[in-house]
């Protein structure tokens, strides 16, 4: 799709593609840098002419220290599970970011449910994975 058609649900409204550039600029000029930006949805990795990474590498273009994205469609309950064992995870005293997608992946892989790749293995890390 076009720049126009890219966007994120926020609480009550649509972000576009610029919108997202501009908040995170704005967050960097005001020493507030976000440190990872969670896009759990459907190919939000997934790159064209306007950004090798989609939504994540303009968000990591834009400043964001990290993102995690996903490159293909993803199964929902997968994703909510993935996101909640990432973060669960991300807890852990002195564990990066990378150790946590790593270990989540390790535990969907263990259940039988979603042992399958096209579970575990469309979450990419990008940025900073520390």
């Amino acid at each position: 799709g076009t720049q126009e058609e890219s966007f994120l649900l926020t609480y009550n409204d649509k972000m576009n593609m610029n919108q997202l550039e501009e908040l995170i600029r704005l967050s960097r000029l005001n020493n507030r840098q976000v440190e990872l930006l969670t896009l759990s949805a459907c190919q939000t990795a997934q790159g064209d002419e306007r950004a090798a990474l989609g939504l994540a590498g303009v968000a990591v273009k834009a400043g964001v220290s990290g993102a995690i994205a996903t490159l293909w469609y993803v199964d929902d309950e997968a994703a909510a599970l993935a996101m909640r064992e990432f973060y669960q995870e991300l807890k852990t005293p002195g564990i990066s970011k990378a150790k946590a997608l790593q270990n989540t992946q390790k535990k969907m892989i263990s259940q039988r449910r979603y042992r399958h790749p096209d579970y575990w293995a469309p979450f990419l890390l990008i940025g900073n994975w520390m």
